[in-house]
């Protein structure tokens, strides 16, 4: 029988928990820390924090390398541990439940002036500070004729943005409104200036749209961290934010900008940094900043069954607007763009291309008047009568593809969903998007053929790293003759791709289906 393996470590399980709240794994803590000088965990006067604790396990790797690092400058171990969890190690809880669970990591006891305590504190926080907040609620003035449910989803958090619909809640439930980023003299809590601002901040908050859609928040707290000017700073968070979108984008462009920055390790696939049972779309980064030293970046990209990828480098490449995720793409990249051609999203529609939302459903049969309605799920049929918008492409040849399209996070990926040709008297709902119009199903069929190169979703991949491909996504892809059909092999060709470089995007792109 195969000997199960003990796992001692009880923040190992509970970072295996929840996908709610995402815990870290000690291993990983231990991984952040290591980019930070040792020499911080040898003096004394060296101060951390964790403003957004939820096992405690930072701050708990964090005072066992400075009881090591210290045995030389206070021998005694017990004066030496109170010195530690006194002077140095600070932390603030994302809730009440949390601040028990990190004083219990930190301090062996939920209350740091107990009988249990490894160290005595005359407060029962010690320096786990936590304090139940609320939301500061800004009210719009108010439309004419404006309903009060409609009013009310105007009503947002003026320091997160949480929707009071959903989080105008009673005294007695959680609020989520996390201190680090809703208070503004965070300064005078701890009276001090850190010398490491370090942790594992919250993701996103419900937004109150459709399915499960939330709004990310991770960004606010580097953003505060930043401001706060510790002498270093290490955070994990997704890494979304490489690509912008849905309140992101001046975060990406502050990011990218920032010499600071001088470490990123980014994992494609967060169940390879978390662990299974934690998934993240488009997988998670950690960093580090370093206030006094600015330079290019060491960017490292791990996945699953591959050698990680280094390179020393900038994290805005020429004037790119987004972070370019793979080291191997920027020669790649580079080659492409020299041409100085015209590029593809000059075809690609807006959402809603011709004004329709997701959820309208056409009708079976077709009516005097009617067109073919492309939606999810198949086609249908309705009146142009109906078409808000773009009512001149109706009549003509163009393509269809889908908005949205997600395969997981393994390698190769699709990356697009397969193509379709939309016939004249056709349009779409916002499940897709539309390339074209083309004045012949010959034409449409040749720009099919370059859309289905792994060339051309490759290019497409260096901008897209959420399930959704908008306009946006198709900015570097370049224009091509559609006189004729184009394959990878007359592409490569024409771009002087290396065998080397067709490796790499083999590994990344796979045919599609």
């Amino acid at each position: 029988m195969k000997q199960i393996e003990h796992n001692p470590d009880v923040l190992n399980c509970l970072a295996n928990l929840s996908n709610d709240e995402v815990f870290t794994p000690p291993a990983l803590v231990n991984q952040m820390l290591d980019l930070l000088p040792q020499e911080l965990f040898k003096d004394p006067n060296s101060t951390f924090l964790d403003p957004f604790c939820k096992t405690g396990v930072f701050l708990r790797e964090i005072v066992k390398r400075l009881d090591k690092g210290l045995e030389d400058v206070i021998p005694d171990r017990q004066e030496r541990i109170d010195h530690i969890l006194h002077k140095q190690v600070f932390g603030m809880a994302i809730t009440e439940l949390t601040s028990l669970l990190t004083r219990r990591t930190l301090y062996c006891s939920k209350f740091a002036n107990g009988e249990h305590s490894i160290s005595h504190f005359d407060a029962p926080e010690g320096n786990i500070w936590y304090m139940p907040l609320k939301h500061t609620w800004e009210f719009p003035q108010r439309k004419v004729n404006e309903s009060d449910e409609d009013y009310k989803k105007r009503v947002k958090c003026r320091c997160c943005g949480a929707p009071y619909l959903l989080y105008g809640r009673s005294d007695e439930s959680e609020q989520y409104a996390y201190p680090f980023i809703h208070l503004t003299d965070i300064e005078s809590i701890y009276n001090m200036q850190f010398s490491v601002i370090c942790g594992n901040p919250p993701y996103h908050l419900s937004d109150g749209g459709n399915s499960a859609s939330a709004m990310p928040i991770y960004h606010l707290f580097v953003d505060k961290a930043i401001k706060l000017k510790p002498r270093y700073l290490s955070m994990i968070i997704p890494s979304r934010w490489f690509a912008g979108g849905k309140g992101l984008d001046d975060f990406r462009a502050t990011m990218i900008r920032d010499k600071h920055i001088r470490v990123l390790n980014d994992y494609l696939n967060s169940v390879s940094c978390f662990g299974s049972g934690v998934e993240i779309k488009s997988g998670v980064c950690y960093f580090l900043w370093d206030r006094d030293n600015e330079g290019p970046c060491k960017v490292t990209t791990l996945i699953e069954g591959q050698d990680p990828s280094h390179a020393e480098r900038y994290m805005q490449i020429d004037d790119n607007d987004i972070f370019i995720r793979r080291n191997e793409s920027i020669n790649l990249l580079a080659k492409v763009t020299s041409k100085k051609e015209p590029t593809f999203d000059t075809l690609v529609s807006s959402r809603k291309p011709f004004g329709f939302p997701t959820n309208i459903e056409g009708h079976t049969q077709k009516g005097e008047n009617d067109i073919i309605l492309y939606q999810r799920g198949g086609t249908a049929f309705i009146s142009i009568k109906e078409v808000e918008k773009n009512k001149e492409w109706v009549s003509k040849y163009k393509i269809f593809i889908t908005k949205a399209y997600n395969a997981g996070d393994d390698y190769p990926h699709q990356i697009l969903n397969a193509p379709i040709i939309g016939v004249p008297n056709s349009c779409c709902t916002e499940t897709y998007i539309m390339i074209g119009p083309f004045e012949s199903k010959e034409i449409a069929e040749n720009v099919i053929s370059y859309i289905r190169t792994k060339f051309f979703r490759f290019m497409v991949s260096l901008r897209k790293i959420s399930q959704d491909a908008t306009q946006k996504v198709y900015k570097f892809v370049p224009m091509q003759d559609f006189s004729h059909p184009w394959t990878d092999e007359m592409l490569y060709e024409k771009y002087g791709i290396t065998e080397e470089e067709i490796a790499f995007i083999d590994s990344m792109i796979r045919p599609m289906e």
